[in-house]
């Protein structure tokens, strides 16, 4: 299945059958909710409430109805310990369910959403026994999981205590590596698919946006990227490495007896009610494979160009350039700094019916109703050039290429804005005065830079300060001047920091905030690039003109206590 079946899937609600079927809303309301469910990461359940087309109750009675199940009050129930503990906390908290009730062979459990098939599957082999359902009211039922398993799930360290056990009695933890079907049991062992259920669930619930499974020769360590910091968890046993990769690559379609060459592939899945995609990055080492998964949820992202987090002065120069006929306009910055949110924000902002919309793409990471996405496939032949070269034949009114990485690249992006077209694209490059260097050293001819680049966003993401934990302290003379101010600048304010608590796991930092520079190009920018001037020139230019750079835009969420010095040091 390719990426985009993939997408597809992830975003299918059988709540929209459901509801068309039931007279609710017709197909044009369906594509509405899709493309907000989209934009927004709200589930189509919360969207169909929230804009009045059902009660929670009705519609829980609907769902009842199509199932064949009943709907059940949790205000009022009670519960058992012994059906408490027939699931275990990491399986109600990564399915959102509850155990109602359970006899020898049966368990029945309080979902608030229709459950997918193989996630019904699933949870009879995970638990093994056969699995009934009753519906209840969302909130009630995350009350209700909270008061039986407790604020936190199920600790990584307890898990990994209940496998060292499992291992003892079960011989399909003994992963045989050089044999298929071995490694095909143990990925399929119940205490394997518990296990990273479980890291997956609280990867999600941490936010993070990377989660790294390393094979070393004597360890096997599991690393969480949250707001842009890596941490590492409890490491499970060396010999649970086999088992545990094979489960993700059998979940993401790839050859789990292949380890020579690197693979990647794609996990849809329902994480606590709601989608989230993966990709996996499969990479071969000197003691096994090492495996990197990008999270990528939809509810933690807004795609509207409100929410990126740009100040108003940029938000509306950007705004009028992303209007304009032709003409480039790039984001700059590093790996992981939010240039692909950015753009795509731009693009979901002129997505209209009148206008064609081309992207390629090395991955596609989100897909929008309305825009072509192409990815881009080096290996088979699909480069950026090649495929921009076809674009031009698809009489597009737009393109976003990911990445200008060459002159060939280049050269076919500008005579595209040239012919009539406007182009988004990346550069990876230290400020936004940067890119017009970069793309002279690919030998573009000035005159062509300075005739149809329109604007460079550069951007940074720095972690903001844990709100429960947040302290303000007076700052010395030396941080003044770390940061090139003066205790005039500066005034009576006050400077803040995280002293470190369990919400935050002790970083003082709890999400991120992006700081920007944006070099519009007006005629004093082009004649500086035409006279091919350093980058030096051409920032000290766009500084005279009104622009701020990083530093100063990162320096001001210093002022307005949403960041710290030791940040805006460290990234801009």
């Amino acid at each position: 299945m390719d990426n985009k079946s993939l997408t597809e899937t992830a975003l299918y609600d059988p709540l929209i059958d459901l509801a068309i079927s039931n007279g609710l809303i017709d197909v044009q309301q369906s594509e509405e909710m899709r493309d907000e469910q989209q934009r927004t990461g709200n589930s189509i359940r919360k969207i169909l409430i929230n804009n009045g087309y059902v009660t929670e109750e009705d519609l829980l009675g609907m769902m009842a109805s199509y199932q064949g199940c009943d709907v059940i009050d949790l205000e009022i129930a009670s519960f058992d310990p012994d059906v408490i503990g027939s699931v275990p906390g990491n399986v109600a908290r990564m399915y959102n369910v509850l155990p109602v009730s359970a006899t020898a062979g049966t368990v029945t459990l309080a979902t608030s959403n229709l459950l997918d098939p193989h996630v019904m599957d699933e949870l009879m082999f995970v638990l093994t026994r056969d699995v009934q359902f009753a519906f209840a009211k969302e909130q009630d039922l995350l009350e209700r999981i909270r008061d039986n398993y407790g604020e936190d799930s199920a600790s990584i360290a307890d898990m990994i205590d209940g496998i060292e056990s499992d291992m003892a009695s079960d011989s399909t933890l003994m992963v045989d590596g050089s044999d298929a079907a071995s490694l095909e049991s143990a990925a399929a062992a119940a205490p394997v698919i518990r296990f990273v259920n479980l890291v997956l669930y609280q990867a999600v619930t941490d936010r993070a946006s990377d989660i790294h499974f390393e094979p070393f020769e004597t360890s096997f360590r599991i690393r969480y990227r949250v707001d842009g910091a890596l941490y590492e968890m409890s490491p499970p046993p060396i010999r649970l490495a086999l088992a545990i990769i094979s489960r993700i690559k059998v979940m993401s379609g790839l050859n789990i007896a292949e380890r020579r060459v690197p693979q990647d592939g794609r996990i849809s899945l329902t994480v606590a009610g709601h989608h989230v995609d993966l990709r996996v990055s499969c990479l071969p080492t000197a003691h096994g494979e090492s495996v990197v998964l990008r999270v990528l949820d939809r509810s933690v992202v807004s795609l509207d160009i409100e929410n990126v987090g740009l100040p108003e002065d940029i938000y509306e120069a950007v705004n009028m350039d992303i209007l304009k006929p032709n003409g480039i306009l790039i984001v700059t910055g590093p790996t992981g700094s939010g240039k692909t949110t950015t753009l795509y924000s731009c693009l979901r902002k002129i997505n209209r019916i009148e206008s064609k919309l081309l992207t390629a793409e090395e991955p596609v990471e989100y897909d929008i109703d309305g825009i072509i996405q192409v990815q881009i496939n080096p290996s088979a032949g699909n480069t950026f050039a090649r495929v921009l070269r076809a674009f031009l034949r698809q009489d597009p009114d737009i393109m976003m290429i990911g990445e200008i990485r060459d002159k060939e690249t280049a050269e076919i992006a500008v005579q595209a804005s040239l012919t009539g077209h406007f182009v988004f694209s990346t550069l990876h490059t230290n400020d936004a005065a940067g890119a017009v260097t970069r793309l002279c050293d690919m030998n573009v001819a000035p005159y062509l830079i300075s005739s149809t680049l329109e604007g460079v966003l550069g951007q940074r993401l720095t972690r903001t300060i844990c709100l429960n934990c947040k302290e303000g302290y007076t700052p010395d003379q030396e941080t003044i001047q770390s940061l090139d101010l003066t205790a005039d600048d500066i005034g009576d304010r006050q400077f803040f920091y995280g002293r470190g608590c369990t919400k935050c796991n002790g970083t003082g930092y709890k999400g991120r905030k992006g700081v920007f520079e944006y070099l519009r190009v007006t005629d004093p920018i082009r004649l500086l690039i035409n006279e091919r001037r350093p980058t030096l020139y051409i920032r000290e230019k766009a500084r005279e003109l009104g622009m701020r750079t990083l530093r100063e835009d990162a320096i001001r969420n210093v002022l307005d206590g949403y960041t710290t010095v030791d940040e805006i040091l460290r990234y801009t």
